[in-house]
């Protein structure tokens, strides 16, 4: 079975063809610039890169482009696309509605459209990219994968804020968190690497980019996480401010007469590393300066590793212990001092990491001492394998 999975956001197409028989990728690629001059494709097909530079308008015309791509004559993958036999689709944000991935329907595509509210940049985005694999890829099954659904296992006391209950019942307002596909992946591939069952293993994912959530898996299941009603909440990101003070917010809207937009831009777009360093939201820019001796950038780090911390703390007491932590995405995968820096913290939990097998970036590797307390591994995540998985199993 060969599944093609589609990620859309708002002006891009990320795409990845898996054979599922070796779960093998046998073509992936990057469209950019969606509706914006200057469009282009990055194709890849094992080592070799393509790229196609060409005026894309809409989604359909880029789903049309990728087909192209995965039918050409010199470099193609496939040779007709009945061999693609379904569509996996990544949707960030399922609300209550989702508790596992679906088959597409007009109920699902309904369900989507009202969760727009809390992922108003993502989802309609996604839905875009539904409809237009739907008329590129007529009668092949579509599924959808929802970062939010993993997380539906919290309980009550994790997931509701203590504001006043009506507006649960008005508006669903509760923790909802995100990232849960990549969660869940990597959950289960560190119960693989330690030959233990996940029912029988306390987790503590940290998947650490430009976007970053922690979750605590007990079970096997998602019982917390940072991120909260929508994926601005938990731990400093790039941009994005994670947890404040909500006086904050009313505070700045009073002094700066900001509007409710500008104040949700300023927390999603102008926080975090890059409102701290006052550098960059990307954490090579920020090594930089530091080697340069900027103070600010240095405290954006300290600041980044200080919550990644305290959240690590709070979930090991939350779950009356941990068995193993868990890095993953690009700076947990890649971010060598940042690994070291979080552990050494976690000292009175019995963390110990030997710093030369530490000393790499993007490996599947434990980094932890033999006589460490709680394991500590570096899992590569792979949300789209995930999500190819999940779409095979609903479709078989």
């Amino acid at each position: 079975m060969k599944i093609l999975v589609v990620n859309c956001g708002s002006s891009s197409l990320k795409y990845q063809l898996i054979d599922m028989e070796t779960e093998d990728v046998m073509a992936k690629g990057y469209l950019e610039r969606i509706g914006i001059p200057g469009s282009f494709l990055t194709h890849r097909v094992g080592e070799e890169k393509y790229k196609i530079e060409k005026d894309i308008k809409t989604h359909a015309e880029g789903m049309e482009l990728v087909v192209e791509q995965l039918l050409h004559k010199d470099y193609g993958v496939i040779s007709d696309l009945s061999e693609i036999d379904a569509i996996g689709h990544r949707i960030v944000h399922g609300g209550e509605k989702f508790t596992k991935s679906v088959l597409i329907d007009d109920d699902v595509i309904k369900g989507i459209e009202d969760a727009i509210q809390f992922a108003p940049l993502h989802n309609p985005a996604h839905l875009q990219g539904i409809k237009a694999c739907i008329e590129k890829l007529p009668g092949k099954p579509n599924v959808v994968v929802f970062d939010t659904a993993f997380h539906q296992t919290m309980p009550e006391k994790a997931y509701m804020y203590a504001i006043p209950y009506e507006y649960y019942d008005k508006y669903k307002i509760r923790k909802y968190g995100a990232h849960g596909t990549s969660h869940k992946f990597v959950s289960q591939r560190v119960a693989e690497l330690m030959n233990k069952p996940i029912e029988d293993l306390k987790i503590i994912s940290c998947h650490l980019g430009q976007g970053a959530s922690l979750c605590a898996v007990c079970d096997g299941k998602s019982i917390d996480t940072s991120m909260g009603l929508t994926p601005l909440a938990g731990v400093p990101m790039g941009s994005r401010s994670g947890d404040v003070d909500p006086s904050v917010v009313t505070f700045l809207m009073e002094k700066e007469n900001i509007t409710p937009s500008e104040m949700n831009n300023l927390l999603n777009k102008k926080s975090g590393k890059l409102g701290l360093s006052g550098i960059s939201s990307d954490d090579r820019d920020i090594e930089d300066a530091i080697k340069q001796g900027n103070r600010r950038a240095k405290l954006a780090i300290d600041n980044f590793v200080y919550q990644v911390v305290g959240y690590i703390g709070r979930f090991a007491a939350q779950m009356k212990g941990v068995d193993v932590i868990t890095f993953e995405a690009g700076i947990g995968e890649n971010g060598i001092d940042v690994r070291k820096e979080i552990c050494d913290y976690l000292g009175f939990l019995g963390v110990k990491i030997d710093e030369e097998k530490n000393n790499c970036r993007g490996k599947e590797v434990e980094i932890s001492t033999p006589d460490s307390k709680v394991k500590v591994y570096i899992v590569p995540t792979n949300e789209e394998l995930m999500i190819a998985r999940e779409t095979m199993d609903l479709v078989k």
